[in-house]
Protein backbone atom coordinates (compact mmCIF):
# COMPACT_ATOMS: atom_id res chain seq x y z
CA UNK A 1 0.00 0.00 0.00
CA UNK A 2 1.34 3.81 -0.87
CA UNK A 3 0.67 4.61 2.76
CA UNK A 4 3.53 3.14 4.11
CA UNK A 5 6.14 5.18 5.87
CA UNK A 6 9.43 5.20 5.78
CA UNK A 7 11.52 4.78 9.02
CA UNK A 8 13.56 7.83 10.42
CA UNK A 9 14.20 9.03 13.36
CA UNK A 10 13.33 13.30 13.94
CA UNK A 11 16.33 14.86 15.02
CA UNK A 12 15.67 18.44 16.81
CA UNK A 13 17.40 21.46 16.35
CA UNK A 14 16.28 25.26 17.24
CA UNK A 15 14.11 26.07 14.09
CA UNK A 16 11.91 22.93 14.55
CA UNK A 17 8.42 23.08 14.98
CA UNK A 18 7.02 21.28 18.59
CA UNK A 19 3.10 19.72 18.51
CA UNK A 20 1.87 17.37 20.44
CA UNK A 21 -0.82 15.54 17.85
CA UNK A 22 -3.87 13.41 18.23
CA UNK A 23 -4.85 11.02 16.73
CA UNK A 24 -7.45 11.95 14.34
CA UNK A 25 -3.97 13.22 11.77
CA UNK A 26 -2.31 10.21 12.15
CA UNK A 27 -5.52 8.08 10.99
CA UNK A 28 -5.75 10.56 7.95
CA UNK A 29 -2.23 9.36 7.27
CA UNK A 30 -3.29 5.83 6.54
CA UNK A 31 -6.81 7.37 4.10
CA UNK A 32 -6.78 6.62 0.65
CA UNK A 33 -9.45 8.94 0.12
CA UNK A 34 -11.05 12.39 -0.26
CA UNK A 35 -10.88 13.11 3.29
CA UNK A 36 -10.74 16.86 4.79
CA UNK A 37 -7.40 18.27 5.51
CA UNK A 38 -6.11 14.71 4.17
CA UNK A 39 -3.21 17.19 2.23
CA UNK A 40 -2.53 19.20 5.08
CA UNK A 41 -1.95 16.04 7.12
CA UNK A 42 0.35 14.30 4.42
CA UNK A 43 2.16 17.70 4.64
CA UNK A 44 2.30 17.40 8.31
CA UNK A 45 3.88 13.51 8.66
CA UNK A 46 6.43 14.81 5.45
CA UNK A 47 7.42 17.40 7.73
CA UNK A 48 7.80 14.90 10.50
CA UNK A 49 9.81 12.70 8.73
CA UNK A 50 12.11 15.28 6.88
CA UNK A 51 12.95 16.34 11.09
CA UNK A 52 11.13 19.59 11.21
CA UNK A 53 8.47 19.15 13.58
CA UNK A 54 9.00 17.55 16.20
CA UNK A 55 6.16 15.26 17.76
CA UNK A 56 4.67 14.62 21.61
CA UNK A 57 2.26 11.50 22.05
CA UNK A 58 0.65 10.00 24.66
CA UNK A 59 0.85 6.31 24.54
CA UNK A 60 -2.69 6.42 24.11
CA UNK A 61 -2.53 7.05 20.47
CA UNK A 62 -1.40 3.59 19.26
CA UNK A 63 -4.01 1.93 20.77
CA UNK A 64 -6.27 4.16 19.25
CA UNK A 65 -4.88 3.97 16.14
CA UNK A 66 -4.35 0.10 15.76
CA UNK A 67 -8.26 -0.05 16.67
CA UNK A 68 -9.29 2.27 13.65
CA UNK A 69 -7.57 0.99 11.26
CA UNK A 70 -8.82 -2.44 12.54
CA UNK A 71 -12.41 -1.25 11.62
CA UNK A 72 -10.87 -0.21 8.18
CA UNK A 73 -12.67 -2.63 5.68
CA UNK A 74 -9.45 -2.30 3.40
CA UNK A 75 -6.89 -3.25 6.07
CA UNK A 76 -5.89 -6.91 7.03
CA UNK A 77 -4.53 -7.47 10.49
CA UNK A 78 -1.01 -7.45 8.94
CA UNK A 79 -1.80 -3.93 7.27
CA UNK A 80 -2.89 -2.91 10.96
CA UNK A 81 0.55 -3.91 12.48
CA UNK A 82 2.65 -2.89 9.96
CA UNK A 83 1.00 0.47 9.61
CA UNK A 84 1.36 0.78 14.19
CA UNK A 85 5.04 -0.08 13.36
CA UNK A 86 5.66 2.58 10.63
CA UNK A 87 4.24 5.30 13.18
CA UNK A 88 5.88 3.72 16.31
CA UNK A 89 9.35 4.34 13.94
CA UNK A 90 9.31 7.70 13.44
CA UNK A 91 10.61 8.55 16.78
CA UNK A 92 7.88 10.40 18.60
CA UNK A 93 8.64 11.13 21.86
CA UNK A 94 5.84 9.12 23.55
CA UNK A 95 4.54 9.62 27.09
CA UNK A 96 3.00 7.08 29.33
CA UNK A 97 0.23 7.53 31.88
CA UNK A 98 1.08 9.59 34.46
CA UNK A 99 -1.32 10.64 37.18
CA UNK A 100 -1.13 14.55 37.28
CA UNK A 101 -2.10 14.45 33.36
CA UNK A 102 -5.17 11.95 34.01
CA UNK A 103 -6.30 14.14 36.64
CA UNK A 104 -6.16 17.34 34.32
CA UNK A 105 -8.04 14.88 31.46
CA UNK A 106 -10.67 14.12 33.74
CA UNK A 107 -10.93 17.95 34.50
CA UNK A 108 -11.32 19.15 31.12
CA UNK A 109 -13.20 16.28 30.22
CA UNK A 110 -16.03 17.17 33.23
CA UNK A 111 -15.97 20.85 32.48
CA UNK A 112 -16.09 20.59 28.64
CA UNK A 113 -18.13 17.23 28.44
CA UNK A 114 -15.76 15.80 26.26
CA UNK A 115 -14.55 12.29 26.50
CA UNK A 116 -11.20 11.49 28.77
CA UNK A 117 -9.07 9.46 25.89
CA UNK A 118 -9.72 13.17 23.83
CA UNK A 119 -8.87 15.27 27.29
CA UNK A 120 -5.85 13.03 27.37
CA UNK A 121 -3.92 14.58 24.14
CA UNK A 122 -4.80 18.21 25.26
CA UNK A 123 -4.02 17.88 28.91
CA UNK A 124 -0.62 16.28 27.88
CA UNK A 125 0.19 19.55 25.29
CA UNK A 126 -0.67 21.67 28.44
CA UNK A 127 1.75 19.99 30.39
CA UNK A 128 4.67 19.74 27.86
CA UNK A 129 3.74 23.68 26.94
CA UNK A 130 3.44 22.46 22.99
CA UNK A 131 0.49 23.19 20.61
CA UNK A 132 -2.31 20.55 20.61
CA UNK A 133 -2.90 19.91 16.75
CA UNK A 134 -6.43 18.23 16.32
CA UNK A 135 -8.11 17.19 13.11
CA UNK A 136 -11.30 16.87 15.07
CA UNK A 137 -12.92 19.99 14.50
CA UNK A 138 -16.26 18.24 16.67
CA UNK A 139 -13.66 18.22 19.85
CA UNK A 140 -11.58 21.46 18.70
CA UNK A 141 -15.28 23.40 18.90
CA UNK A 142 -16.01 22.12 22.67
CA UNK A 143 -12.49 22.69 23.81
CA UNK A 144 -11.57 26.47 21.80
CA UNK A 145 -11.74 28.35 24.92
CA UNK A 146 -8.18 27.08 25.70
CA UNK A 147 -5.09 28.02 24.09
CA UNK A 148 -2.77 26.65 22.41
CA UNK A 149 -4.83 24.71 20.68
CA UNK A 150 -4.91 24.21 16.50
CA UNK A 151 -6.47 22.93 13.66
CA UNK A 152 -5.28 21.03 11.50
CA UNK A 153 -6.52 23.00 8.38
CA UNK A 154 -5.21 26.15 10.36
CA UNK A 155 -1.54 24.70 10.80
CA UNK A 156 1.35 26.50 8.66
Amino acid sequence: MEWRLRNKKMERNSKVKEYVLDTSIVIKWFSEYDEDDLQKALDLRHKILEGRCFVVVPDLLFYELSNALRYNPHFTAGDVTEAVTAVTDMGFDVKGIENETVERAVEIAFQYSVSVYDAYFLALSRKERKPFVTADYRFYEKVKKLKNIVRLSHLD
